[in-house]
């Protein structure tokens, strides 16, 4: 393939902004096809294994016992120090510096926006909770009349969820749930005690519920040059053994073994540029962060990856006569029906069962209860329509939770050397309409170092999502009796901030009429033949799963159906 697609006239191919979860397939993918890839990423270039400096480092290797130097988070890392547990001294270097690279926030509907400063992005850093999209899901739109059809349905993906799960490696339990599809999955990671104990009794006392574990993308089980996951802790400063799946570690490897793959770091793009005369993307420019230099790189094929709103920012400032307002927003949809998932802890309930067992090493992910509500229509006690799911976290209580118990002496460091009760947290992940006033858009006033305008949010969560919300603390507090728990502590009734759940979708959605859509349904832009859109952007709807999988599955189909068209010179 490769002899008739190459072409001199062109620097590269292909040209993917981003290295992330979906940049990483994009590159996988077009080189594995024959095509000559240039991957561009405003992040610092970084090696896998190499630079993971806080990986298994003890607290006494940083500086001040790695405790956190608050003037310096609030000056230079405010958001992102707030948004991730997983910021800290150990990984501050794979984040993004807030006062070198700011947005237009509003502080009146504040967006927290979380981004990653490396190459591999945020698949360094993310929580590899990885689930398909349901048939439910993809006809949701199509049913309740909240956003356009989807232009797909489950069957078209499901072969390109499995290409995905065979290469990343998730593991699971098959359940057999119209809601929670199954997928190829290694072995399941084993549970705790307590949650056995907790699962029998839901099955008797709450069946219309399942709890199962969560399906992660971490090795249970070899893959070539990737080691099953040994249990070590700490996922976010990075994973050495490619337990864990980030680009650094599977896709951009394999994109380089094929001797077709070239990685420019520090590189900022700040538009594409189109050619009126062929309607298509002639290059993409870039500003080099270091030096200020400027460069630009041209292809026959263009993917943005940049994340949802990376993209769009793109996109919104490769203004041209042809394209006033954004670059392939004929449409109007560019920037609009953004999407992020509402978060938080429900319930969290203290068990006194089990207590002569512990476990060993530390696992890196907790068990999930699947969607539940309203999955036959709407149920009766629902004032929402779609639903929510619990991610759950099982945790010993032990002396760091005892600071102020009374005693003295002995008799007190003897009690604090032993473990105290279990605790079993449920936090929900709920679904979000696409709505055309949730929206990011570019300051009209401000710009950054580059001189590139910074990006703005107008995002509200609606009665919907604040419904859902207040149900899910509902069934949290039976699904907690029904469990056992001798004390229940009911979780916040404050809304997440709109960005915490760290899934921004939507912003140049795909749809079938390009009077409504930025891209159709293989992220192809409607405008122009040559421009792919596979990160969130894409999203039509955001189903209450996180998303990451249906991005990865959609990108290597992109990858698939760009490459052939390319062939068959019909871009």
């Amino acid at each position: 393939m490769s002899d008739t697609i190459n072409s001199t006239q062109y620097d590269f191919d292909a040209i993917v902004v981003g290295s992330g979860i979906s940049g990483g397939w994009a590159a996988k993918e077009l080189t594995e096809k024959g095509l000559r890839v240039l991957v561009l990423d405003r992040g610092k270039p970084i090696r896998h294994s190499v630079d993971y400096v806080g990986e298994h480092a003890p607290s006494w290797k940083f500086p001040y016992q790695a405790k956190k130097p608050r003037e310096l988070y609030a000056e230079e890392y405010p958001v992102q120090s707030r948004v991730t547990h997983s910021f800290n001294e150990a990984t501050r270097h794979f984040w993004n510096n807030d006062k070198q690279n700011p947005y237009d926030d509003n502080p009146d509907k504040p967006f927290m926006w979380a981004r990653a400063d490396v190459v591999g992005g945020r698949s360094l850093i993310w929580g590899r909770q990885t689930y398909r999209f349901s048939p439910q899901d993809f006809q949701a739109n199509a049913s309740d009349g909240h956003g356009i059809p989807w232009p797909v349905d489950y069957e078209e993906m499901a072969p390109w969820y499995s290409h995905v799960e065979k290469f990343i490696g998730v593991n699971g339990r098959k359940e057999g749930l119209a809601q929670l599809p199954d997928g190829e999955f290694q072995k399941p990671m084993p549970w705790y005690a307590l949650e056995e104990t907790i699962g029998e009794r839901l099955k008797k006392k709450a069946p219309d519920v399942t709890l199962t574990n969560s399906r992660v993308a971490i090795l249970t089980e070899d893959l070539p040059g990737r080691s099953a996951c040994h249990y070590c802790g700490p996922c976010p400063r990075g994973c050495s053994t490619g337990s864990y799946f980030s680009s650094q570690s599977s896709t951009l490897p394999a994109a380089k073994a094929t001797g077709r793959l070239t990685v420019i770091a520090n590189a900022v793009v700040e538009r594409l540029i189109h050619d009126p005369a062929t309607g298509k993307i002639s290059d993409v420019q870039v500003i080099d962060t270091q030096t200020g230099e400027r460069a630009s790189y041209s292809a026959r094929l263009f993917f943005l990856c940049a994340s949802t709103i990376g993209s769009t920012q793109i996109l919104m400032n490769s203004k041209s006569d042809a394209f006033p307002n954004g670059l392939a927003n004929s449409s109007g949809a560019l920037g609009k029906y953004m999407m992020d998932h509402a978060l938080g802890t429900s319930s969290m309930g203290v068990f006194l069962d089990n207590m002569d067992s512990y476990y060993s090493g530390n696992r890196p992910t907790g068990l999930y209860i699947p969607r539940f509500r309203n999955l036959q229509g709407q149920d009766e006690d629902a004032d929402f329509i779609r639903g929510y799911g619990y991610q759950t976290y099982t945790v010993r209580m032990d002396w760091s939770t005892s600071f102020n118990r009374k005693g003295f002496g002995a008799d007190l460091k003897d009690s604090l050397r032993k473990p105290g009760q279990w605790l079993w947290v449920l936090s929900y992940f709920s679904e979000c309409l696409p709505r055309e006033s949730n929206r990011m858009f570019l300051s009209p006033n401000k710009v950054d170092r580059f001189g590139i305008p910074q990006v703005a949010f107008d995002f509200t969560w609606s009665d919907n999502e604040i419904n859902m919300q207040a149900d899910a603390g509902r069934q949290a507090d039976r699904l907690m009796k029904a469990a056992g728990a001798v004390l229940t502590l009911p979780g916040g009734t404050d809304m997440s901030i709109p960005g915490e759940g760290i899934h921004e979708m939507g912003t140049a959605r795909m749809g079938n009429d390009p009077a409504q859509a930025v891209l159709n349904k293989y992220n192809q832009a409607h405008d122009v033949p040559n421009l792919f859109v596979t990160d969130g952007s894409f999203m039509t709807s955001s189903s209450c799963v996180n998303p990451s999988l249906t991005y990865m599955a959609f990108t290597a189909r992109a990858a698939d159906y760009a490459a052939r068209q390319l062939a068959e010179g019909l871009i």
